[in-house]
């Protein structure tokens, strides 16, 4: 069997993301152009996502639609949930299945004072200072 590339969705993978999916009905009167098949549309998010390369320069040889409409999928999902549902459901299977080692994690953060952020804090008054020592 042929290896999938990165972006290329599997028919195991696609059976979880579909449910998550917005459903779109076309309309009776004046339908306008088809819909672009949401697999589609996902794998060239999937291809600008692993290559780096700008939406503009999606190919359209793939046939993964236009970098517009991947672009609008790809918006119209993440204001949907779709994404935040897909990493719960992910983690879900992957803790049923007892394939998450929390032993390998990192956790990362960083703390930057933003210079010339904004007004400084108000001294805080404690009750030996008094009223006299208050500087506003």
């Amino acid at each position: 069997m042929a290896r999938l590339k990165p972006w290329e969705v599997s028919d195991e993978l696609w059976a979880v993301i579909e449910p998550l999916l917005p459903k779109h009905q076309r309309r009776a009167r004046w339908p306008g152009r088809k819909r672009l098949d949401d697999r589609l549309a996902l794998q060239g998010i999937l291809f600008v996502l692993h290559t780096g390369i700008a939406w503009e320069h999606l190919p359209q040889e793939l046939g993964y639609g236009s970098a517009m409409t991947c672009w609008r999928r790809l918006n119209e999902w993440h204001k949907a949930g779709v994404w935040q549902r897909l990493h719960e459901v992910l983690l879900a299977r992957l803790r049923a299945a007892d394939a998450l080692d929390f032993s390998r994690a990192a956790v990362d953060s960083s703390h930057v004072r933003a210079l010339k952020g904004g007004r400084r804090p108000a001294r805080v008054q404690s009750i030996e200072d008094g009223p006299a020592a208050s500087t506003t």
